[in-house]
């Protein structure tokens, strides 16, 4: 039995293999908009120690809205990278483990907009971020666990369209909040330890 719980966990030399996958779609027919999105998280790190994992982070995401009463379509889409450092200071059981986890990504977002036949193309947005969070894993195998992220509790992001004259918006947030609705803000996900 002891050696089973020890199993149970990272060490150091692991890898891990994690994403998030998400899609969404909504049709109401009483104001004739329809809206999809699909988005997808995977993350790889290594353990330097049995608490201290560092990886890189991708982020690719799509979301349109047909607005089909009076023929408009709007499309959006986002390809990210980052990086990650976790630290993992909580265990209860031998199953259970919490982290707290920082992020540095950089995104690169477009949209264009259709009405008839006519699109037009807004300018590409660049972000950069630096976020914290906390989270947990518990194990179902020795090798596989879910994931319960909240993401962004802290964090400063700045945004800048890819035009001249173009100036940044910055947001700083402490969302203490979040945890109000389990359920609305915590992304869930498998966690693959190799």
């Amino acid at each position: 039995f002891a050696s089973q719980a020890q199993e149970m966990g990272f060490g150091k030399g692991n890898v891990i293999v994690e994403g998030n996958l998400g899609f969404n779609s909504r049709d109401n027919k009483n104001t004739e908009v329809k809206r999809s999105s699909f988005d997808f998280t995977p993350k790889v790190g290594y353990f330097f120690t049995d608490k201290l994992a560092a990886g890189i982070n991708f982020n690719v995401g799509t979301e349109t809205e047909d607005q089909y009463g009076i023929d408009r379509k709007s499309k959006s889409s986002n390809v990210g990278v980052g990086l990650f450092g976790r630290y993992y200071f909580l265990e209860l059981g031998s199953r259970f483990k919490t982290y707290t986890e920082l992020n540095a990504d950089y995104n690169n977002s477009k949209s264009e907009v259709t009405i008839g036949d006519n699109t037009t193309d807004s300018p590409k947005t660049n972000r950069f971020g630096v976020n914290a969070g906390i989270g947990a894993n518990y194990f179902l195998t020795d090798k596989v666990a879910l994931n319960f992220a909240f993401a962004n509790v802290i964090g400063f992001n700045t945004s800048k369209a890819d035009t001249d004259g173009a100036k940044s918006v910055n947001e700083f947030g402490v969302n203490i909040n979040e945890f109000n609705n389990f359920f609305n803000t915590a992304q869930f996900g498998l966690t693959f330890k190799f």
